[in-house]
């Protein structure tokens, strides 16, 4: 089952440009493993705009979201945004898996599994 393509906000598509050419360590790290349909043949875009937010790496035919987080993201004021975004998100059906920085350095085998168990789990879903 295909999924209808979810509109953006325009403005974001430079901004999420900037992003892609100024990534952080983290992000550049995972890319190199998720990139090129490596897993099960499902193609990951960076920096992609949805809706009204830019996620780190989104899989349109599954709607699987990645996102890495600094520790900014223990901030009171960016924790309760990342709810509301989270919670916009899944009302648009989309799953999205967080993961620290440190983990895609510290724990890579984990945080590739994670992401592997998450698309064969969407791709059951959307094979019926």
């Amino acid at each position: 089952m295909k999924r209808p393509i979810i509109p953006y906000n325009p403005k974001l598509k430079k901004r999420a440009r900037e992003l892609r050419n100024n990534s952080t360590k983290s992000e550049s790290f995972l890319w190199n493993f998720i990139k090129g349909k490596q897993i099960h043949g499902f193609d990951f875009h960076r920096q992609r705009p949805v809706d009204q937010y830019i996620i780190d790496f989104f899989c349109q035919e599954l709607y699987l979201g990645i996102e890495l987080d600094g520790y900014s993201h223990l901030l009171e004021s960016n924790s309760s945004k990342d709810l509301k975004r989270e919670k916009r998100l899944k009302d648009l059906g989309i799953l999205l898996i967080r993961f620290w920085d440190v983990d895609v350095f510290n724990d890579l085998e984990n945080v590739l599994r994670v992401i592997e168990i998450r698309v064969l789990e969407r791709s059951k879903i959307y094979d019926d």
